[in-house]
């Protein structure tokens, strides 16, 4: 049933009137939530603040490296240290090192750029980060509905958002109620904040309708995937930093790896590869098992006598946005502002989001807060923007704009102008290098490309999919509607599958999709089968598909991974 057909049956849905509505329970939207709560409170006001989370619990769905820049948590909470915030560990010693298949080159420490120094950041879980800071929120009277994604987006009368209804429960596969279904509820806000994280489900709607992209650089985005392990401990040093570039990746594919030491012999492992590959055989999970096979990444899964002694404890995937502020849309709109990566706010330069997340979130509260207070409601939220635009945020992202488009030209020159611009020219660029293609329109035809051999997991150093997702803690209600939707059920095996040799069993890291024989046409012919309940919630496909046939909507409540220590 349509959910115009499920309303006209069941509704009307129940409804709920806030003066503040945030979508998403990460460091962008407990940070709108708090400063918001703080800003009343500072001008003897009370608001109503509420924030939604799809995951079963905040910080369930964060997955990040992650090194943390804590500017923007000082301004937030300056207290956070008394406070007992989970930033434990404070980086030590930075290494940035280029990878041959053999051999490393490590950077002196004099030619470091400033993007890959961290002193005084910290390496932190972002999920455990996540979980203190909703603590926070909810300790000053923001109400927190997790597991209640925000499926659809709410309009008045005039156009402007006027907030947000959450997912139905209980609809079968077939898409039929049943005996267990209950009507999604109505969240109204006098303004509705956006901040779902990279590709946001209702942000690309939004996006889309107000055509906040317009004259603007296409979005680009990146394919995190990570890994916690537990280390033998004399190959353990906390605080320790190490990034790469290089092998296994292609000259001509953006993208890098890092290694970060956390405490208690914990160390995060993870890859990155950019989404504006052009070889469909590129497989960025496999490229992350490889790259842990190179002798320099693989001593630190050792022991003394060469064997493998470390335990992996859990895995995860998450899509990156790395376009830079060349290709950040509008972000505000009658009724509502878009934060963090939502919006695209990540430096992809400096590996770092959480920041801009907070920062903007608290950028977006201010403007809310004032209009609130001033008895206003579905109004644009100019003064954010205009906040953005003269804030230290706005100066970082502007010195970095072209880290990421240089690579279009092979990492060698990508490295000498990057370089040249934060080494020589300490961030005052005279140029500015643009982008015209969205990620999904860079692949080529199967035909044009070179299939790639990638060896078989050992089960002790590199896995398969299905083992690592098993360790995501991923889980899905199996009678529902799939999350994961085709425009067109024809295409992933007349196109996909035809022309660029089925890319989305490749550029998934969970086993989503997978060619199997039709069985209808007597096995001779392929379908595409979506094993739903697997998806972590990554968001590449919605990104990567050649065709933007697919597109990823809103499960059922509390869905997916439940990250621990991610």
């Amino acid at each position: 049933m349509t959910n115009q057909e499920l309303l006209a049956r069941y509704g009307p849905r129940e409804s709920m009137q806030y003066d503040l509505v945030v979508v998403g329970a990460g460091p962008g939207g407990l940070a709108t939530a708090i400063h918001a709560k703080q800003l009343a409170a500072e001008k003897g006001r009370e608001i109503s603040v509420l924030v939604l989370e799809k995951g079963s619990a905040p910080g369930a769905h964060i997955l990040s490296g992650a090194i943390m820049d804590p500017r923007a948590l000082t301004e937030l909470i300056p207290d956070w240290k008394q406070r007992g915030a989970p930033l434990n560990q404070p980086v030590t010693d930075d290494a940035y090192v280029f990878l041959s298949r053999q051999s490393g080159f490590r950077v002196p420490r004099l030619l470091l750029p400033p993007f890959a120094q961290n002193h005084g950041n910290f390496i932190v879980s972002l999920g455990d980060v996540t979980r203190w800071l909703a603590e926070q929120a909810e300790a000053l009277g923001v109400e927190i509905f997790p597991g209640f994604p925000a499926a659809e987006l709410l309009y008045d009368d005039d156009g402007s958002v006027k907030g947000v209804a959450t997912g139905h429960l209980g609809l079968g596969k077939d898409g039929q109620p049943t005996a267990g279904f209950q009507l999604g509820m109505e969240l109204l806000g006098k303004y509705t904040v956006f901040a779902e994280g990279a590709r946001g489900h209702l942000g690309r709607q939004l996006i889309a309708r107000y055509q906040l992209d317009q004259d603007r650089e296409p979005q680009s985005f990146a394919i995190g995937i990570k890994e916690l392990w537990e280390i033998d401990p004399a190959r353990h040093q906390p605080g320790f930093v190490l990034h790469s570039a290089g092998w296994p990746m292609a000259s001509d594919t953006y993208g890098g790896a890092f290694l970060y030491h956390m405490q208690e012999r914990k160390v995060a492992v993870g890859f990155v590869t950019g989404l504006g590959y052009t070889n469909p055989y590129l497989d960025p999970f496999e490229e992350f098992q490889r790259w842990k096979t190179h002798p320099n990444i693989r001593y630190y899964f050792e022991n003394d006598s060469g064997a493998i002694s470390a335990r992996r404890l859990s895995y995860g995937a998450r899509a990156i946005n790395a376009s830079g502020i060349n290709a950040l849309p509008k972000t505000v709109f009658p009724g509502g502002a878009l934060v963090g990566c939502d919006a695209g706010y990540l430096n992809v330069g400096r590996i770092k989001g959480s920041h801009a997340a907070i920062k903007t979130g608290m950028l977006a509260a201010q403007a809310a807060c004032e209009a609130i207070i001033a008895g206003r409601q579905h109004d644009e939220l100019s003064a954010y923007p205009e906040a953005f635009g003269k804030s230290w945020l706005h100066t970082e992202l502007n010195k970095d704009r072209n880290f990421k488009n240089w690579f279009k030209h092979g990492l060698a020159t990508a490295t000498l102008m990057n370089g040249l611009e934060q080494l020589v020219l300490r961030g005052r660029i005279p140029w500015t290098l643009h982008r015209d293609q969205p990620d999904h329109a860079r692949l080529r035809p199967a035909a044009e490309c070179r299939p790639i051999a990638y060896p078989k997991p050992d089960g002790k150093l590199t896995f398969d999919r299905l083992a690592s997702v098993f360790i995501s803690n991923t889980n899905h209600e199996e009678n529902q509607p799939a999350h994961l939707t085709l425009e067109d059920a024809s295409v992933p095996v007349r196109t996909n599958l035809a022309r660029y040799a089925g890319p989305e069993t490749r550029y998934c890291p969970a086993g989503v999709y997978e060619f199997v024989p039709d069985e209808t046409q007597g096995g001779q012919a392929q379908r595409l089968q979506i094993n739903a309940q697997n998806c972590v919630h990554c968001k590449t496909c919605d990104i990567k598909d050649p065709t933007q046939n697919i597109v990823w909507v809103t499960p059922e409540g509390g869905g997916g991974p439940n990250y621990a220590g991610m």
